[in-house]
């Protein structure tokens, strides 16, 4: 025994007779190399540096270790993108979903205060993150975040234009929208009060009319039923259907009135009198002869005339009917 390792209890004495005698055994065998043992790594057992015994497996080498599973979380977002290029494993896809959630969380928060769930926009930014994950082309030497990112933001995007407007307009005018939202909430913080039209488009640098037309095109994200009871009845009898005005068939008499009043001026006294009683009195051809003294046939032809006549003057008069 040699000095500086203390005694040895009687297990570790047994071990290294048992160690001497394996390579007396194996010193008698055919091709036995006397460093064969000695060339192997040393193993510690008990605080004592011994050669690892013939039966005992070698662990690997650095360069022949498997590399980190996704359950591990070890392995680089650069290796596990590589890999699942390679390889489509789901748990790869996985494992990259967890550690790129945080940054689609952070970019559905973006949109938040519009009116839409926030746990709806987080599931939407999933959606993108996982075809950002499956489209995603490592061997370009693209960042996978710049890539994603664009991926993810225009997947919101198509949520609100195909899900949350029910009316729709252009997208140019939806982006400028959630700009003036964004700005009135801003300067309303920085000024304490509701923000003017005219601070609004100085801080958009855009003009009045279009932060007015952003405005109300805002209101066209959420429509309100017909049937939802008016606002102020609380018998809740009425609705605001209810409320809604309809074309009113009065109007198309007295616009009918005054076309022919203006379009009768032209008509001898005869030919208005012909037409008052044929269309006031609603006498018969035959009768309108004997009140004014002409043959039905002469009636007749009074009659075609001074309607040609008046159509054309109320034509005149109204040359966009």
């Amino acid at each position: 025994m040699r000095e500086g390792f203390g005694r040895q209890t009687d297990s570790q004495s047994a071990h290294i007779t048992y160690i001497r005698r394996r390579r007396g055994e194996a010193a008698q065998r055919p091709g036995f190399s006397p460093g064969f043992c000695h060339s192997a790594p040393p193993l510690r057992f008990g605080g004592l540096d011994r050669a690892p015994l013939l039966s005992e497996k070698l662990p690997p080498a650095d360069s022949e270790r498997p590399a980190p599973g996704p359950h591990e979380g070890l392995a680089s977002e650069d290796d596990l993108l590589r890999r699942f290029a390679e390889t489509r494993d789901p748990q790869l896809r996985e494992e990259l979903v967890n550690r790129f959630l945080p940054l689609a969380r952070s970019l559905a928060m973006r949109y938040s205060g519009g009116g839409e769930p926030g746990d709806d926009l987080i599931q939407v930014a999933s959606v993108g993150l996982m075809g950002a994950i499956e489209r995603f082309d490592p061997s370009r030497g693209v960042p996978f975040a710049g890539f994603a990112g664009p991926t993810i933001l225009g997947e919101l995007r198509r949520h609100f234009r195909d899900r949350v407007w029910t009316l729709r307009v252009p997208r140019g005018l939806q982006e400028r929208i959630r700009s003036v939202e964004e700005a009135i909430t801003k300067l309303g913080s920085e000024l304490e009060r509701s923000p003017t039209v005219a601070e609004v488009s100085a801080k958009l640098n855009v003009s009045e009319d279009e932060v007015l037309e952003a405005m109300e095109a805002g209101d066209a994200r959420r429509t309100v039923s017909l049937d939802q009871p008016a606002a102020g009845d609380d018998m809740g009898d009425s609705s605001i259907g209810d409320r809604v005005g309809g074309d009113d068939p009065g109007f198309d008499l007295v616009e009918a009135r005054s076309a022919i009043s203006s379009g009768a001026r032209v008509l001898s006294d005869l030919e208005r009198e012909v037409l008052r009683l044929r269309f006031v009195e609603d006498l018969t051809q035959s009768k309108i002869a004997d009140e004014v003294g002409y043959s039905q046939m002469h009636v007749s032809r009074i009659l075609r005339r001074a309607l040609d006549r008046l159509r054309e003057a109320t034509t005149a008069a109204s040359p966009l009917d």
